[in-house]
């Protein structure tokens, strides 16, 4: 499993390398890819309704391992009734027995976009694809294939409209817009200083040096070479050190398309039979000279999110006519990429070859190695080589050192390079020295445990580990304050404003983005870098490889960085899982808190983590469970406690209690839920795009984020709301992208809030999005009370016990290994 992609319980040095069978199945858009990308209403576009790393292994074991009675009450297991009626419900919560274990189960409603072969659907809001958290795979959720051309889903790349006049204070979208034109700066700087001849062979050994081989021979207009694997690899040269450079803060709003350009989009669209509302996107994807690339290359519709191969072949047929085929080069090109992009959407910073080249051949391309030498010699992918054991002594003459071949997309392979550039940097370095030894000495024993340890580690090295729980979060808070007693400048950042307000160092505590733009935190000083001597970010899980990569380039020279987090919660929404890639690679200090959650919840959490699902005392009805038949009565029943037996038996109102369910579609999904919250909670017409005012909802200005808030009201101007204490304006033509209401979330969305009460919803038709780290992220986001609507029988223990996070392909841990020294 930010998303829908995820967090890791696993510590050891594999690079997250994923079987053929896996990334075939992300490739050819069936649900179990655990994570991706999220569309601007924050959604992951997947073909699933749910957002589990995929169905979990190996055969129930029959023993029902259950949760506890939350009253003390009687708690059995077994397949006994459940009452129906509303009445013992509130019952449930207030003091009856619960009843848990193997219950009759619903009948299983697998969700699964359908797309007719070569057809296309323009499926509108509804079909958009699964959130953050969805199943990363491509096409929508919900949605099925219609004839007439390319779907419509997908994210909303039109640009955003610039406010009037220049804001002392960045908007989130405007923050996000900022690091993502730094980033495209910075590859294209450092893809100008990659542009010098290399010899094939040179850095690589077998099929890789095969491959740039071929790329030499296709672009001297040779056949390519045939595969030989004999030349050993050279000795990997060091990266050379990047300078600091200034960087620009202020954020740009991208200009909209020209009406010229949209016309002639619209007019090549038309022909190839696509809806017209993709006419923004493909603008939006390919720029000004869209129509002509279109009419040159009917494949580059791929590069519009949402569109899947078979709908783009089907657009192809009707511009190129007789003249289309399978073994046209421009289709293996681009299935080439677009296979890499749904790699990343599953978290995957590159591709095994072997897996690329089998999952091209699911996708129809007669040549699929001829495919993947095309697109590497137009310079779409690169090609990789990495040694199986970076540590290994250097083979003996005549030997070779065992490898593997990995196929990437430039913009992640850039950005996990310049990413172990500057973690080994910060490694590297020597930390300035505020403060004397014994000045932190004295710090650390008033600090003691856990926290004392964390303050000695962070005197001495740049970069730290911290891995705990919630109640952890006190540990880096010592810290603060110790540092800013000794004189540093110390801030705390938050992948996302939940993580941010929930710090007790608020004063202090920004987001990552508001951090890197300029609109939170210290700015930036003369050379560029941040203005600050220590930067502990938290919730550290959520941080994709790009941001990472941003976030350490921007650290001054000297500066101490700590990232936290809780290691079993899902992982981010973008690609690779830096946190625990370098818990893995134990190439700087970690320090595992020996503080634990406490409670009958910290209990229950605790026990997952480790794969256990254990019953919990819970006096004070912090844990209930609600057995329901089918996802009627789910929703039925989750309003229930929403509305009334939460408010009335906890003392927790409505607008304080967080619904968590797998996925936006399906009958229990956050579609459904929020329909019925609505209507029961704040009713009323949907005066502007289905909101009124006084409608929690979930605003997502950039893809892979979202931001809890409320309506406040709807004008000329667009959908007023407030989100994590600001006013947003959300112009009308981006409300169906950008805005979904917010009684019910996913647990990508909800990943990094608290809430006093959490009602995690487990309806029969999302078994196979259950897993552990997916339950663990859900049940973890109540604070004193947690209802579980419990209609998964035996698959919740069974996903606990068996069914850990999916494997992620990247290449983090090795580029590491090469740049530091053998940790002793």
């Amino acid at each position: 499993m930010s998303t829908e992609p995820e967090p890791t319980e696993e510590t050891e040095p594999e690079a997250g390398s994923a079987g053929q069978a896996e990334v075939a199945e992300v490739a050819e858009g069936t649900p179990g890819a655990e994570t991706g990308t999220a569309d601007a209403a924050g959604e992951t576009r997947g073909a699933g309704a749910t957002d589990g790393a995929g169905p979990g292994a190996g055969v129930a074991d029959g023993t029902g391992s259950g949760l506890g009675a939350a009253d003390g009450g009687a708690s059995t297991t077994g397949g006994e009734a459940r009452a129906a009626a509303e009445g013992e419900e509130s019952v449930a919560v207030d003091g009856g027995p619960v009843v848990t274990g193997d219950e009759d189960s619903a009948a299983a409603r697998d969700e699964q976009s359908a797309a007719a072969g070569g057809d296309a659907s323009a499926t509108g809001g509804e079909g958009r694809a699964a959130a953050e958290d969805g199943p990363s795979t491509a096409g929508a959720d919900d949605g099925t294939a219609t004839q007439g051309g390319p779907s419509a889903t997908g994210e909303d790349v039109a640009a955003a409209g610039a406010d009037g006049e220049a804001a002392a204070k960045l908007s989130e979208a405007q923050a996000e817009l900022a690091a993502q034109k730094l980033e495209r700066e910075r590859i294209a700087r450092r893809k100008a200083e990659k542009q010098g001849p290399v010899e094939a062979g040179a850095k690589l050994s077998g099929k890789a040096a095969d491959l740039l081989a071929a790329v030499r021979a296709v672009e001297s207009g040779e056949k390519p070479v045939s595969a030989v694997f004999a030349e050993p690899e050279a000795p990997r040269r060091p990266a050379p050190e990047s300078a600091r450079r200034p960087r620009p803060v202020a954020a740009e709003v991208p200009a909209a398309p020209a009406p010229g350009t949209l016309e002639s989009v619209r007019e090549v669209l038309a022909e190839g039979g696509a809806p017209e509302a993709l006419v923004p996107q493909v603008a939006a994807a390919l720029g000004e000279g869209a129509a002509g690339q279109l009419r040159e290359d009917p494949w580059q519709l791929l590069r519009v999110a949402g569109v899947r191969p078979e709908q783009a072949d089907g657009f192809a047929r009707a511009l190129l006519g007789a003249e289309c085929g399978p073994d046209d080069e421009r289709r293996g090109r681009a299935v080439t990429v677009w296979l890499l992009e749904q790699a990343a959407v599953a978290g995957h910073t590159a591709l095994e070859l072997p897996t690329l080249i089998a999952a091209l051949g699911k996708q129809g391309v007669p040549d699929a190695d001829a495919a993947v030498q095309n697109t590497l010699a137009e310079a779409e992918a690169l090609v990789f080589q990495d040694a199986l054991d970076p540590r290994a002594p250097e083979p003996e003459e005549g030997e070779e050192r065992p490898v593997r071949v990995l196929v990437g997309l430039e913009r992640y392979a850039l950005a996990e390079e310049s990413l172990a550039d500057g973690l080994a940097r910060l490694i590297n370095s020597v930390p300035k020295q505020d403060g004397s030894a014994e000045d932190w000495e004295r710090a650390a024993d008033a600090a003691q445990g856990s926290a004392g340890e964390l303050i000695r580690a962070v005197a001495g090295h740049g970069l730290v580990l911290h891995t705990g729980g919630e109640a952890s979060l006190a540990e880096p808070a010592a810290l603060l304050d110790a540092a800013r007693e000794l004189g540093l400048r110390a801030w705390t950042a938050a992948p996302g404003p939940l993580g941010r307000d929930r710090l007790a160092t608020s004063a202090t505590a920004v987001t990552v983005t508001g951090l890197l733009s300029g609109a939170e935190g210290p700015g930036r000083d003369a050379e560029g870098a941040l203005d600050l001597d220590l930067l502990v970010v938290v919730d550290a899980p959520q941080l994709d490889v790009e941001t990472a990569a941003l976030l350490t380039e921007s650290l001054p020279d000297g500066a101490r960085l700590v990232l936290a987090g809780d290691p079993g919660v899902l992982w981010s929404a973008g690609p690779g899982r830096v946190f625990g890639d370098l818990l893995a690679a134990r190439v700087c200090p970690q320090i595992a808190s020996r503080r634990p959650d406490p409670g009958p919840l910290g209990e229950l959490v605790s026990g997952i983590g480790v794969g256990e699902l254990n019953q919990v005392e819970a006096p004070g009805k912090e844990v209930v469970i609600v057995p329901v038949r089918d996802a009627g009565e789910a929703v039925h029943r989750t309003v229930q406690l929403v509305a009334d037996s939460v408010p009335r038996a906890i003392g927790v109102p409505a607008e304080q209690t967080q619904v968590i369910t797998p996925g936006h579609g399906g009958a229990a999904g956050t579609r459904v839920l929020n329909a019925a919250l609505k209507d029961r909670l704040n009713p009323g017409p949907g005066r502007f795009g289905g909101f009124d005012p006084g409608d929690r909802v979930a605003y997502s200005p950039v893809p892979g984020r979202s931001m809890p808030g409320h309506v406040v009201k709807a004008d000329a101007e667009g959908l007023h709301l407030t989100c994590a204490g600001e006013d947003v304006v959300v112009p009308k033509e981006r409300v169906e992208q950008c805005v979904r209401h917010g009684w019910a979330l996913t647990a990508h969305q909800a990943v990094g809030g608290r809430w006093p009460a959490v009602v995690v919803v487990l309806p029969g038709d999302a078994t196979q999005a259950l897993s552990r780290p997916w339950v663990y992220t859900a049940f973890g986001r109540a604070a004193r009370h947690l209802s579980v609507v419990h209609g998964a029988d035996q698959a919740l223990p069974r996903a606990v016990a068996e069914t850990p996070a999916k494997p992620r392909t990247t290449r983090l841990p090795v580029l590491l290994t090469t740049q530091l020294p053998t940790p002793s």
